[in-house]
């Protein structure tokens, strides 16, 4: 079960890395898909099963969408690869963010700070994450509906912000 979790922990850092690092889209959109598959993969060793199937649902049904539009809106003749001078040195500073990182979380874990499951503070008849749903769907519904039309105005404002200098509001004064 070890090495799972550091093979899952390298390889979304990886993800992130090939996010963060700020590649051409095209080649940034294999990290996002490598990072939210870990990090479901990783939520569920970790038991919280509904989340990273919802989490899992969300990146691939939702994210890819809008990055998808955006992609074929924004059509870049010289994309930029994971081996130009550029995305190297966001690359570096990414590593250097997350060596300070590790560092950090190594001296929060000897002050007592940890990882607690779902299901690790006894013996429940319902798991928390099973019942924290029911709880969203019953008392969230107004944050659930705001959360949607944020998402929807985002979605416009994308869209919008991608078109290009010729067409859209934005334009070249």
């Amino acid at each position: 079960m070890t090495y799972l979790m550091v093979f899952l922990g390298l390889s979304f850092v990886l993800g992130g890395l090939a996010v963060a690092s700020n590649p051409s889209p095209y080649y940034g959109v294999v990290g996002l898909v490598l990072a939210s598959v870990v990090g479901c993969g990783w939520l569920l060793s970790l038991g919280v099963s509904f989340v990273a199937l919802a989490l899992f649902m969300i990146y691939l049904g939702g994210m890819l969408v809008v990055f998808v539009y955006s992609v074929s809106l924004a059509a870049d003749p010289f994309p930029e690869a994971w081996g130009d001078s550029r995305v190297l040195g966001y690359s570096a500073c990414f590593v250097l963010v997350l060596v300070v990182g590790v560092v950090m979380g190594d001296v929060a874990e000897g002050l007592g700070f940890g990882v607690t499951t779902v299901d690790g503070g006894g013996m429940f008849s319902v798991r928390l994450d099973f019942s924290g749903v029911a709880m969203l769907y019953s008392w969230g519904v107004g944050l659930l509906l705001m959360a949607g039309w944020g998402l929807l105005l985002t979605l416009f404002v994308v869209l919008e912000l991608v078109r290009g200098l010729s067409r859209g509001t934005i334009r070249a004064v």
